[in-house]
């Protein structure tokens, strides 16, 4: 005879695994990873491991707060999509009210964790980033301007400042580096893959690059931001941040990045457009991680 306990558990898990995909778990992750590389690099010793426990987890719930939110206003939008009509909301697995007290919540929570156990600094800008998202990226950028992603791709690079201040409470310049790799990174990122779901874009009415100014201007822009991105990540190297391991792993990544951008910008496929976008976060993901590396090998010496 089954128990109350195991009729209730899928219906538990199912429910648990909807309220996760509302937080993005991939992009969460990223976001995370880097604001935790911006701890280890604000720091030639160890990251406190209460700081590094607590900021993790307060960032983390902050992000995937703002994901859910994302998810919130953008349902509409996203059951016009294939890659996103299948997450919860569009699919009526959560509701609205479900998702607008579950962000509230882990927002909540989050943005209490920063304060109390981390820092009140590390809190107020977790909360500008999550507004700088949530709303002026998701409510007013993102319908308005093709240039959406550019000017609100500041709110998705601040993760490493983040970390930073969680761990020293102030914000250095070295700090603003990292962000500025971020930031220049995104627009060739995000145009790669708008690129090859521009359809999808059209018909979803919002006024992505490939959708407003074609596909020859928007492979042009993604060339063009690559240069920037690969002049961005030589400045840790030239301010001393980073010794000669970032420097050979930042060359031999950009490129590879820079031979995206070119093939794509000669002669363009969808193929090569979505393998260029999952490159780049391969790309993000292995940059920082070589700084992490070169910080401490540095220090040791």
């Amino acid at each position: 005879m089954s128990t109350v306990s195991e009729i209730n558990l899928p219906n538990a898990m199912s429910s648990f695994q909807n309220f996760l995909a509302l937080c993005k778990p991939r992009v969460t992750t990223l976001i995370v990873f880097t604001a935790m590389i911006g701890m280890f690099l604000a720091t030639p010793n160890m990251v406190p491991l209460d700081i590094l426990v607590a900021a993790t987890i307060g960032i983390g719930m902050a992000s995937g707060a703002a994901a859910a939110f994302n998810c919130l206003v953008e349902q509409a939008i996203d059951a016009k999509m294939a890659r996103t009509r299948g997450r919860p909301l569009p699919t009526g697995q959560v509701t609205s009210k479900q998702t607008f007290i579950f962000a509230t919540i882990m927002a909540s929570i989050g943005l209490a964790i920063l304060y109390f156990l981390v820092n009140p600094l590390t809190m107020w800008l977790t909360l500008a980033t999550f507004v700088g998202y949530a709303v002026i990226y998701t409510i007013f950028l993102k319908p308005a301007t093709p240039l959406n992603i550019v000017i609100g791709g500041l709110s998705g690079a601040m993760p490493p400042v983040l970390g930073w201040a969680a761990v020293t409470g102030t914000v250095s310049p070295e700090a603003w580096i990292l962000v500025l790799i971020i930031f220049a990174w995104t627009p060739p990122h995000f145009w790669a893959l708008a690129l090859y779901r521009r359809e999808e874009y059209a018909k979803s009415g919002l006024p992505m690059l490939p959708v407003t100014h074609g596909e020859e201007y928007t492979r042009l822009q993604i060339l063009l931001y690559t240069i920037i991105l690969i002049a961005v990540t030589l400045f840790p190297f030239a301010m001393r941040m980073s010794g000669f391991i970032y420097l050979g792993c930042a060359l031999l990544l950009d490129g590879v990045f820079m031979a995206y951008a070119i093939g794509l910008y000669r002669k363009y496929s969808d193929d090569l457009a979505r393998s260029m976008f999952k490159f780049s976060i391969l790309y993000l993901t292995l940059l920082f991680a070589a700084l992490l590396v070169d910080h401490y090998w540095l220090f040791r010496l």
